[in-house]
Order: structure tokens, then sequence, then C-alpha cells
């Protein structure tokens, strides 16, 4: 089958549109342009569909590469038949074209390898054959080379049915029942090695005597075997029952009940045990683990997509809390655009904890009763709408010093908890003290905590997304898929939502299609020496940004306010005359579209006649509904149709929290067993997969994404192993 065949059948695509997919990602085109100006051409295949697309499409290239040269290095052998020629054409994963090589591949000195250099590679082909007639110890005779190294007929036995050994380990028949059978029929078990006293936090207990089906194993205990025994706690085997191993193995050589048959069975037995079952448990393991380790991968990407396009709280000036006990909480006021206002140290939290003790120190009241002032100023001075308190250290008693000043407070003003997962991360990197230079780590953390309140996206982005939080065994997998699949996620969403040119960071540029790291400096560098841009063509004189990276990127990029509408909205400039055709055909004006008064465009397009209009106009069909959209709010971000961020006044803990207790809660992260859900007890909530919905899912990323607003109710409040278990069932927890 050819390469596009395959992805036409995969994909359930039409010819062209695999074709025409295929053209665009060889021509360099990039997956967000595709995505967006090219639907005409793809189907309207979105982003998701054509990442998993490019990555088939790479994939099967290195399949057809490896047959190639597989078939070469057997040609070269002299060795080539039909059969192996029509054995490589069918393969369809790699792992079947290694097999087919495997007989042929040089190999490092083995037992087989031995006995052949003895001259007993006639003797073993004798044997295979199996004639009922032939006495294999008088045969054997023949061979006695003393100065080869075989004494007695025994040895020369023993070294043919070596030789047979290797050819039964290599048969890539029963390698691949048998690779078959332990996926389909195998156990795979676990218990602790000798490390067990050492595993003090009790991790890997449940692993301790741990026995089930490969068929039933969930990638997430997969990949808790391959950490426990990777960290020395845990000794894990797979396989199936060795004597219907040996029966598959023998199926495929025993002829009969001869003399010969005998020693080729044991042969076949030999290879079972010593060559066979180890190299097919470790193939098995083998894509067990790759397979758990892309079920993570997906789980983290369906997890970081939804986090990164929560709702910004647009244009509200904003006090940014990072918590902490003796270095005081750091404090930073960001404007309406996210430019630091002001900043300050406090100290109230010590004194917080000291009076759970009973202790109440005079001074530090005073430094409480100080913090209470500065933040009340701070207020008043700029104000302030909105706070964010981290999520880290003292951030409990940050909260209920945040809740109590803001209960005596005159102005409304409210507060979110924000997650500060890779906030030290970015605080403490290169880009962290590149914007700003002068704070210390703490202060950094501050201006990131209120910003990612005002814009997630936008600020999340500068943070390598496995230290964010949202994804399980994200140390333990391929880093370098996994970085790959992330950074398709945070140009994707870049992408989707759009960037402002004249107010976006060079961290930002970068994920914008056809640009990089450099280039965005580059833009940067230009908007601070020349000012803003006015229009998208100015692109053109920023250095190195030449007319194939301005195709891809420029329908991202927004002006507000520029010399053109259209560069406010994602329409693409190499569609202006067209979408200029299409308002001068109804009658409306740039300026109509400024002041959004052409909301019916879409109605009189289908009363004009859609197909009369692209002829008129010279769109096509995907392509004018798009500039239909665009056109009537310019400037618009998708996320603000999405639900908004859930903000308090009021304040809980975990000691309040009482079985029954129905609650709103915000999905902080998506589980192969479950969701963790914030509910504002400063712990997160379990809900068990078996407690999202009364029917079934087969995993809860089906009904749950992070940032999703559910209605919970507590099961049980565990205050001495901080764990809360919560139920989304309406029964109260009972399954049906």
């Amino acid at each position: 089958m050819e390469i596009i065949d395959a992805l036409v059948e995969e994909f359930s695509l039409k010819r062209e549109h695999a074709q025409n997919i295929i053209n665009l990602i060889d021509e360099g085109n990039t997956i967000p342009f595709i995505a967006r100006y090219r639907k005409e051409m793809t189907g309207s295949c979105d982003d998701q569909i054509l990442r998993s697309f490019s990555d088939r499409l790479t994939y099967l290239r290195n399949l057809e590469k490896r047959k190639e040269e597989v078939s070469s290095a057997i040609t070269e052998q002299g060795k080539m038949t039909d059969e192996i020629a029509l054995a490589l054409s069918k393969a369809k994963t790699l792992t079947e074209v290694e097999d087919i090589y495997r007989p042929y591949k040089q190999k490092k000195k083995t037992r087989a390898s031995a006995a052949i250099e003895k001259g007993l590679q006639p003797l073993a082909e004798i044997i295979l054959a199996q004639d009922p007639a032939l006495d294999p110890e008088k045969e054997a005779e023949k061979y006695i080379d003393e100065e080869k190294g075989v004494k007695t007929a025994a040895e020369a036995l023993t070294g043919a049915k070596d030789i047979i050994a290797e050819i039964a380990s290599d048969s890539a028949e029963i390698r691949k029942k048998l690779r078959n059978l332990f996926t389909k029929n195998g156990t795979i078990s676990s218990s602790y090695t000798k490390k067990k006293e050492e595993d003090e936090q009790k991790t890997y207990e449940m692993y301790a005597d741990y026995s089930e089906p490969v068929s039933e194993a969930k990638s997430h205990r997969i990949l808790a075997l391959n950490r426990g025994e990777n960290e020395g706690f845990l000794k894990v085997s797979l396989g199936i029952d060795p004597a219907l191993g040996k029966r598959i193995v023998c199926a495929g050589f025993v002829k009969n009940d001869s003399p010969s048959a005998a020693l080729v069975k044991e042969a076949c037995e030999d290879a079972y045990d010593r060559l066979i079952a180890p190299s097919v448990e470790r193939e098995v393991r083998s894509a067990l683990t790759d397979s758990a380790n892309e079920q993570a991968i997906k789980i983290f990407e369906k997890n970081l997509r939804p986090l990164l396009m929560q709702p910004p709280v647009k244009n509200k000036v904003t006090l940014g809390w990072d918590p902490g006990y003796r270095t005081g909480c750091k404090i930073c006021v960001v404007d309406g655009t996210g430019k630091v206002l002001d900043k300050t140290v406090v100290y109230p939290t010590i004194y917080m904890n000291e009076k759970k003790e009973g202790k109440e120190s005079p001074a530090l009241l005073k430094k409480y009763e100080d913090a209470k002032t500065v933040i009340r100023n701070l207020l008043d001075k700029y104000r302030v709408e909105l706070i964010a308190v981290g999520n880290g250290t003292a951030s409990k008693e940050s909260e209920i010093f945040v809740a109590e000043l803001l209960a005596e407070y005159p102005r409304p003003v409210d507060y979110m908890m924000v997650s500060e997962a890779g906030a030290s991360v970015y605080s403490a990197s290169k880009l962290g003290a590149e914007e700003f230079p002068d704070y210390d780590v703490s202060e950094r953390s501050a201006v990131s905590i209120a910003r990612r309140l005002q814009d997630p996206l936008a600020e999340l982005i500068k943070i390598d997304p496995k230290s964010i939080g949202v994804g399980q065994y994200q140390h333990d997998m391929d880093q370098k898929r996994l970085d790959s699949v992330l950074q398709g996620v945070l140009e994707d969403c870049v992408n989707s939502v759009g960037v402002d040119l004249n107010t976006a960071s060079a961290p930002l540029l970068k994920y914008v299609a056809g640009l990089n790291a450099g280039i965005a400096k580059n833009i940067v560098a230009y908007r601070e020496e020349h000012g803003r841009f006015t229009n998208r063509r100015q692109l053109m004189k920023v250095s190195k940004l030449g007319e194939k990276a301005f195709t891809q990127c420029a329908g991202f990029l927004r002006i507000d306010g520029g010399d053109c509408i259209l560069d406010n909205t994602a329409v693409h400039p190499e569609s202006y005359e067209k979408a200029e055709k299409l308002l001068s055909l109804f009658g409306y004006t740039d300026e109509d579209v400024r002041a959004r008064k052409i909301s019916d465009l879409a109605e009189k397009v289908k009363a004009y006649g859609e197909r009369k209009a692209e002829e008129e106009t010279g769109l096509d069909k995907a392509t004018m509904q798009d500039i239909v959209e665009e056109l009537k709010k310019p400037g618009r971000d998708i996320r603000d149709a999405l639900p908004k961020p859930v903000l308090r006044r009021d304040i809980m803990s975990m000691e309040d929290l009482k079985p029954g207790m129905e609650l709103t809660g915000v999905v902080r992260n998506v589980v192969d067993f479950g969701a963790f859900v914030d509910i504002g007890v400063h712990q997160d909530g379990l809900v068990h997969i078996s407690r999202i919905t009364d029917r079934y899912i087969k995993h809860p990323s089906d009904v749950l994404t992070v940032g999703q607003t559910v209605k919970v109710t507590v099961l049980e409040a565990d205050l001495k192993k901080k764990r809360i278990a919560l139920t989304m069932l309406k029964n109260k927890g009972e399954k049906k």
C-alpha cells in the first residue's frame, strides 16, 4: 500500500485532500497556516488532525526508508527471495521489518555463530530436515574435529542444537505470534525488591504483590511500574505460560516423532527459554511503555490546551501576591496591560501561623497590622480590582488575610487563587532576568501570578509546559516527543487566539506561525526603534522576516487602531482584495466594519446566494465563511466566549468540609484515574473516574477538561493525609 493510500484510509480523507496536505507540508507551510488558510485544500482539517497526519506521514516515510535499507542489505548478501520481498512490502510496522531482517543481520558472537565456525551448520540442517531414517548420533560422529574444538558426537549435537535454536529465534512468524500472545494473554506482575524498607512514603505499596493481564493494564500503572523498577523498589516481570510458548515454537519446526525431531524440539524449547521469551518480553514491555507514554502525552496535550485557553481577565488593575513566611509575601501591582506599577513586601503570615499555635508576638502583630495598611493603600492608590494569590507555601494564611481584609474594605475587590506551577521556573530563568533585571526571584513570581490571571496564555507561554503541572509521569517519558507535542499545543493556542503585534512579548511572538525566537526579538527591536506598527506590510521591514515568513505569520498578528481595519482580524493579506469586493458587493465600507455595523452580512450573503457571491469575489466557500465571521467582530478574542474564571470574596478551609457538602470547583488536572478539582481549600480534591458520571467512560477526559467549572459533593476529607474525596454523581457517590 502506498503512503497516501494508508493516510487516506487512516484519516478518512479524500485522496486529493490527503495529497494537498502532503504537498503543503513538504512546501514548508506551518500547521496553523494550513489549518486556518487552506481549508478548501484540506477538507477543513483542524490543527490537531493535521499534526497527527504529519506525525503519521513521517513514520510511514521512515518505514519505507527502512524497508529499502533492509532490502538492499539482504540483496547484497545474495539472499533476497520473492518471499522476503513480499513480506517486506506487506510489513506495516518497523518491528515487523526488523523481524524479517533479524536472520540476516550481523550478530555479535553467539553460541550459534561459534558452532557455525566449528563447521556444524550442515549437521544442523540435516537434523532440521528430520529424516525418520536418520540416526543423529551416528551423523554427528562425522563432525568430530578436535582442531575445531568438536571432541565428541555429543558436542557436535549440542552445537547443532544451538544453531537450530537461533534459527527458531529468528523466525519472524513465530516472534509475531508470541508477541501477540504476550500482549493479549500475558500477565504483568511486580513485587518489592530489597529496597522495600526505603519506600517510606509507601509510594509503591500497591505494587508489592501486583499481577494483572497485560491487556487490562492501564497506562498510568505501566508508567508507575517502570518508575518503581528504575528507582530500584520493584521487580517487574511479564510473561505467559512457558509450556504454551514452547508449543508455539515447536509447532513451527517439529515435523514428526523421529530422533531428529526430538533434538529439534529440545532446541526449540531452549530457544524459547534462552532467546525468544526474554527478547519478546523486552519488546512487549517497550511497546507497552511507548503506548503508555503516548497516552500520557495525549492527556498532557488535552489538559494543556484548555489551561492555556482560559479566558483572560482583561483591562483590570491586578495585585499579584506571592506568599511566603520568613521572607515575607512579595506584592506587585500591574495595570490592565500587565505593566508593573508598584512592588513591595509585607509580613502577615508568620503572625498568623504563630497565632494558630497560641503565640502572639507584639512585633509580629505590628507587622500584620502594617501589612493591612500597605495593602489598603495600594488598593486605594491604583484602584485595584483583582487580587491574584499564588497557591504555594503560606498560601492558606495569605488567602485568609486577603479574604478578611476585603471583607472590611469599602470598595468591591475580588480575589482568586492562582496556580504557581512553573512560576519559580520562569522567575529563575534567563527570560525572567531579562524582563525584570532589577527584581529578585520572588518579585518576578508576583508579577507572573498577576499576569496569569490577566492573560493566562501570554504568561504561561514563557514557561516550559512540563512545569505547568497538568500531566502525569511527564519526566519519565520520551522528552523529545513530549516537547514536540507540547510545542505544537503552544503554537496552536497562540495562533488560534492571535497576537497583538504592538504589545506582544518576544516569547509570545516566537510561537506565531512562521516566526522563531530570533525574528520575534527583531520584531520587538523594530517596534522599540520605529514605534507602533500601523499595518501588516511593515513586517517586511523587520530583519530576517522574508516573504515566506510573512505569508505564514501575517494572518495571526493583529494591529488595533492601524491603517487598515482588516489588520485587526484573522483575514489574511492575500485575501484583502477579495474581502473588499465582498464588502463592496453588499454596500459596506471599512468604517462600517470599524463601527461593527455589519452584523447582518452573513444573512445578506445567504439571501444573495453563496455560490454567486463566491464567483463574484473569487473566494472559495470556506474562506468566505471565515471572512464573514471575522468582519463582524474585528479584534475579537475567541476566549471571551468561554466561561469566566471563578472569583471569590470568601474563604473556606479543609476543616470546614463535611460529607455531603455540595460545592462548585474548577478542574485543575485530568489524569487516567480521575480528576483533581480545586474547591477553594488549598488542597485539590480527587473525583475518581467511577464518580464522574453514571455512564461508562473510557477516560476522565471524555467528559472533563482543565479549567472546567463543576458541581461536586464531598465524600470524605482526611485531614491527616490531606486527601479529599469528591463525587460528581447526584446520588452522593454510589455508582449505578
